[in-house]
């Protein structure tokens, strides 16, 4: 395998997050330019924030009452187990069960807060997302068709987000380096295919020995006119 060719996967993959972008952008500015419909966006976020913090504080909060339940079955099974024959240490856990099952009428107080908040969150949002499909209804297919791709994109962006890291892990660092300043200098394009014995991006014609150094696992050659890395599929 050529040494270009990790290079060349994760240039594909970075042409295709930068067209989703590109995408999403114009979409957003076009949806800006209705601040009731951009208002109504922003609220249905800000509400699923807090709707998952929520859920993520009622998941910790009985996380941490089911482990103070353990501690409090594992201490009753000493004292009740008959292996703890001291008075003073059975006296002693005694007063650990009290202290744990105080300790855990706090947490469970805290569990069911937390299962409240996140039971108003689920309804908060249900509520902004009610009223976010009310407001998409009004202005029309058109905004509804932007948000639904809007929503496509960003589900693409999150899959190419997933192919890039797979993408990343056979490039070596040095490498890697190369290619994004090359990225930055050449307008997004580090990567030249070779096409009839040509560079693909500024159409200079190569001599057999670059095209064959193109091939190598352990070097990387680059375009004598415009300085990109040569890629020979």
């Amino acid at each position: 395998m050529s040494a270009s060719l990790g290079l060349y996967r994760l240039q594909q993959v970075d042409r295709h997050i930068g067209r989703s972008r590109a995408q999403l952008d114009m979409i957003r500015k076009t949806l800006e330019n209705d601040v009731e419909l951009r208002q109504a966006i922003n609220l249905v976020e800000n509400t699923q924030a807090d709707h998952f913090r929520s859920h993520l504080e009622l998941k910790n909060a009985t996380a941490e009452a089911d482990a103070q339940k353990i501690k409090i079955e594992q201490a009753e099974s000493s004292l009740y187990g008959g292996k703890v024959q001291s008075p003073k240490e059975l006296q002693d856990l005694q007063k650990d069960i009290v202290s744990l099952k105080k300790h855990l009428a706090t947490l469970e107080e805290r569990e069911l807060e937390a299962m409240i908040k996140a039971e108003n969150s689920e309804e908060a949002l249900q509520k902004v997302k009610t009223e976010l499909e009310l407001i998409q209804a009004r202005l029309g297919n058109e905004h509804k068709n932007l948000i639904a791709d809007q929503t496509r994109i960003m589900i693409e962006l999150e899959r190419f987000a997933e192919e890039r890291e797979a993408a990343l892990g056979p490039i070596e660092s040095s490498l890697l380096q190369t290619y994004e300043s090359l990225r930055q200098q050449k307008k997004g394009v580090a990567i030249a295919e070779i096409s009839d014995g040509a560079c693909a991006s500024c159409g200079t014609t190569l001599n057999a020995a670059l095209q064959q150094n193109a091939r190598s696992p352990k070097q990387l050659a680059n375009c004598p006119s415009c300085g990109r890395i040569l890629f020979a599929n």
